[in-house]
């Protein structure tokens, strides 16, 4: 028995902590550290957990389901067989916080910021000049033979240069000092719905262990996001900017935070029958008549933002939305074609890009990728199958992949001929050990993986990162999976004061 509060909740024993899926090193557990001492961090936690009682515990974990029902805090999941059809449910929540201490989040942040710079730099330079490609750092085959590249963006500077407003920088630890970047969400990154309502929850249900530590807030973060949007108004705004967030609508999986950010903001939340392209300028329709939108945040992908220039039959976007963008008459937050940027393929060259653009070493590592278009990379990956997690190049939500330590022989038999039919399709990883955090369960506290997407706002005046960010948690024994697709939940996430 490890916890201090084995005599009312079941601890997780030390074997627990030591499955590693591919060569049965210890993992990291973030309260307990590798060797079972508790960390720093989790001090002041661990001493209200010890008189805490089960019963009241349990009552808990109840009750926050219970308000996330009340909230509406739903997403949909899509059938594995029919993308089309969707299932409504509720994200699951735990009451367990995911703790970092101030000296760690002083680290990652400086890294993050360094990575978002380099982002928009790289973003800007593809859509002109081109320099990484002419210096021979990134091929060129990278950009021309991607769907997430924009020929129609070429030559276009956003107010400001700012690409990615709003960015989710995904994380995972493996060490007391070693996180790694997992995925960068330079389009539409979703979540911060929950990172804010699993903070409400919290402070609601457990107002006492708030007084107890000196946690930063992330409540603030939609006044943050609506002045770094305001902050990136086209040239000739005056006066209040008109800010507004264009959501594809209530069938989308993520409506709910569109609806959620349009009402903490206090803008107008619009779909594309609302828009219409007004003398030169993108307007909405109000009971007063139509009015001039300057930033638009929108959570609709390229390809239907703009039937006139993209998808010709698509009704979730504005006809001519482009055109007035290009002319300059308004902002879209994050701007068209930064797609390119969440590519897998683009990833595995972000060390490059960052010491190009920066002229320093990135502070947060990559993990290493196989790109499986190139032929050495290909026969490596169909060799080691077993022991690599494999990823589609444009995949998201955990669909498409393959976790080679835990899948059949049907499996990966299924999967190597995907491979060999449509190589650069896909990337290939080693399948690192993701730290742990103590989850509640019905028997009790047991470790459960993580990860963590800090949440971060890109204006012309800097760069703002969220204080922590949603903590994503594998709720199956074992499951390295953290998508709530998949069947994850979420943490709340505390960053301490110093």
């Amino acid at each position: 028995m490890r916890f201090s509060v084995t005599s009312r909740l079941p601890a997780f024993p030390l074997a627990d902590r030591m499955i590693d899926l591919k060569n049965n090193a210890q993992l990291f557990d973030e309260m307990w550290g590798h060797d079972s001492t508790l960390r720093d961090a989790y001090a002041n936690f661990n001493n209200w957990l010890e008189v805490e009682e089960p019963a009241r515990l349990r009552k808990k974990q109840t009750e926050a389901e219970r308000l996330f029902r009340l909230s509406g805090i739903t997403f949909n999941v899509y059938s594995k067989d029919d993308k089309e059809k969707e299932t409504e449910r509720l994200i699951p929540f735990d009451i367990i916080p995911r703790i970092i201490s101030a000296r760690e989040w002083s680290r990652l942040s400086t890294g993050i910021e360094q990575r978002v710079r380099a982002i928009n730099a790289f973003l800007h330079d593809i859509y002109h000049r081109q320099e990484i490609v002419r210096s021979g750092r990134l091929p060129i085959e990278l950009l021309t033979h991607n769907e997430a590249f924009l020929p129609k963006m070429i030559g276009v500077s956003p107010p400001g240069s700012v690409y990615t407003h709003i960015v989710g920088i995904d994380l995972i630890r493996t060490g007391p000092d070693e996180f790694f970047v997992l995925e960068d969400n330079a389009r539409t990154p979703s979540g911060v719905s929950y990172m804010l309502e699993n903070r409400a929850t919290m402070l609601h249900m457990f107002p006492e262990l708030f007084s107890q530590n000196r946690v930063q807030t992330v409540l603030n973060y939609p006044r943050q996001l609506y002045r770094s949007l305001a902050k990136c108004t086209p040239a000739q705004t005056d006066n209040q900017p008109t800010v507004a967030v264009l959501t594809p609508g209530t069938y989308n999986s993520a409506y709910y935070e569109h609806s959620f950010l349009a009402d903490k903001m206090g803008v107008e939340l619009v779909e594309g029958h609302d828009l219409r392209v007004v003398n030169g300028r993108v307007a909405m329709r109000t009971t007063r008549g139509y009015k001039a939108i300057d930033v638009l945040y929108r959570r609709v992908d390229d390809d239907f933002i703009d039937p006139l220039n993209f998808c010709s039959d698509s009704t979730l976007g504005v006809a001519g939305i482009l055109d007035v963008y290009r002319a300059g008459g308004i902002t879209i937050a994050n701007a068209p074609g930064t797609g390119i940027a969440d590519d897998k393929a683009i990833y595995s060259y972000m060390p490059e890009i960052i010491e190009f653009y920066t002229g320093e070493k990135p502070l947060l590592k990559n993990v290493p990728t196989w790109r499986c278009n190139e032929p050495e990379s290909l026969s490596y990956v169909l060799e080691n199958l077993a022991d690599l997690v494999v990823k589609e190049v444009h995949g998201s939500g955990g669909y498409g992949m393959l976790i080679g330590p835990t899948s059949s022989k049907r499996e990966l038999a299924h999967f190597r001929k995907k491979l060999k039919a449509n190589p650069g399709k896909y990337i290939a990883q080693p399948m690192l050990s993701l730290s742990t955090v103590p989850t509640f369960t019905r028997a009790g506290l047991a470790p459960r993986h993580v990860d963590l997407r800090p949440f971060v706002l890109v204006s012309p005046r800097g760069v703002d990162i969220t204080p922590g960010g949603l903590t994503r948690v594998a709720l199956k024994k074992g499951s390295v999976v953290v998508n709530s697709s998949q069947g994850g939940g979420t943490k709340d996430t505390w960053v301490l004061e110093d």
